[in-house]
């Protein structure tokens, strides 16, 4: 669909991981912007043209603001200014991993008590099937006391981000769009075509909010597969990246995962959670999902087994052990700790009596989560602080680290992603886990 005559003025709710890219595309695409977030710190900081994620450069966020095409603000009074609201807000799990809708409903909320006439509302956060029309919706209308569909509209597209990926940024990925009606959907269109070059438009909310969670399902399960067979091949002493290494050269039928520590993001770990959770709903047990779910829940634990027999074979005890984990963002060359299961091995490290720090070039110190509250500051690496703990844990592997400088020093490394398979000089030192 061809861009509208006249640029949007565009609503951004949530200037996170998810939010910040999108707000850039708008700009960068000729439509206004006025981004709202909760954090004053972290607004001040973007308005200020500095970027707060490591994979969006200073200059990116300098520039949108520096042409006047975007506005950071925490004053929800203004949400009723744009023609159009995109809610980018996080969508976590419960204790009991049961999805917390708590963000979205209090967003809808504020909206419904701030928005006007004419407005389109677009949920971006990740979800299950029927969140638009059966969660939002009722709260829409009735803090406004507008219908959806005739005075505003309504539609869900779901965010694709993969920060730190080269090959693709948020305006050349494909978007899912799915609208309450036909008018939400074509208003939605002609909105996103402002920030994205291909639009996908499907026929509802609900299949637009399933493609999002099959995405990230189907790579939960493959994962969990490869994780399950790294325990097995390292119990029949073969190595399972050399495995998948010869797999991947057929040209078709295969499709290479990689094992690791465990899932992280905000994506994988949680999204087929919210499905096995709707499906109960309907007296549908997913067991393969969930089963898939256990698996990759399990790895930090098989990681600390790991570590555990690495110390032992040094006659070393894990209890009292000095060990350095490399790495706390969920994946390489970022600064996102999501659900990072690095944040999990350390406290599992802790529990068991080791003495842990860590290192990471994108993540200076820790910061109190939900979950975690680490209290710790990244330590340099040189050669002579590698010598004085008892091992190394790589748990994330960034493409800074000198990995024969780090194995040359280190008394001891436990790989959890083959970041050190083509080293010389390594057999004896490195575990693999």
């Amino acid at each position: 669909m061809s861009k509208s005559d006249k640029a949007p003025y565009v609503g951004i709710v949530g200037l996170g991981y998810v939010g910040l890219p999108l707000a850039r595309e708008f700009a960068e695409g000729g439509a206004n912007v006025l981004g709202f977030d909760v954090n004053q710190q972290s607004v001040e900081r973007i308005n200020a043209g500095s970027s707060p994620l490591k994979h969006i450069p200073n200059e990116q966020v300098a520039g949108m603001v520096d042409t006047g095409r975007f506005e950071g603000t925490t004053d929800m009074s203004r949400l009723n200014e744009p023609d159009c609201l995109l809610i980018c807000v996080p969508t976590p799990l419960t204790e009991n991993r049961e999805p917390d809708m708590t963000y979205v409903e209090n967003t809808c909320r504020t909206i419904a008590e701030n928005m006007r006439k004419g407005q389109l509302i677009v949920l971006e956060s990740t979800t299950y099937p029927g969140t638009t029309r059966e969660l939002m919706l009722p709260i829409l209308e009735h803090g406004s006391g507008l219908t959806a569909g005739e005075d505003f509209f309504l539609a869900y597209s779901p965010e694709r981000e993969d920060p730190g990926n080269k090959s693709f940024r948020t305006g050349t990925i494909p978007k899912v769009v799915g609208g309450l009606n036909k008018p939400s959907l074509k208003m939605a269109e002609q909105i996103y075509s402002w920030a994205i070059e291909q639009l996908v438009p499907v026929e509802s909310c609900e299949v637009a909010e399933a493609a999002k969670i099959i995405e990230n399902t189907y790579r939960c399960i493959n994962i969990a597969m490869v994780n399950e067979l790294k325990m097995l091949f390292d119990r029949m002493g073969i190595d399972v990246w050399s495995v998948i290494n010869a797999a991947k050269t057929k040209p078709f039928g295969f499709q290479a995962f990689y094992p690791g520590p465990g899932l992280g993001g905000h994506c994988i770990p949680i999204d087929p959670f919210y499905l096995t959770w709707r499906a109960r709903q309907y007296g549908l047990p997913t067991k393969f999902i969930e089963l898939a779910g256990e698996i990759n829940t399990s790895m930090p634990e098989y990681v600390i087994h790991r570590t555990m027999e690495a110390l032992n074979s040094h006659k070393k005890a894990i209890n009292g052990a000095k060990i350095l984990v490399l790495g706390l963002a969920y994946k390489k060359d970022i600064d996102d700790v999501r659900e990072s299961p690095s944040l999990e091995l350390i406290e599992r490290l802790r529990d068991k009596g080791a003495k842990v720090s860590y290192n990471d070039p994108y993540i200076p110190e820790t910061w109190k989560q939900r979950k975690y509250d680490l209290r710790m500051k990244s330590k340099k690496i040189t050669a002579n602080m590698l010598k004085g703990f008892d091992a190394v844990l790589i748990a994330t592997d960034h493409s800074h680290y000198d990995y024969q400088m780090i194995t040359d020093n280190a008394q001891l490394v436990i790989d959890t992603r083959n970041a050190c398979d083509r080293l010389r000089g390594t057999k004896k030192k490195v575990w693999k886990a």
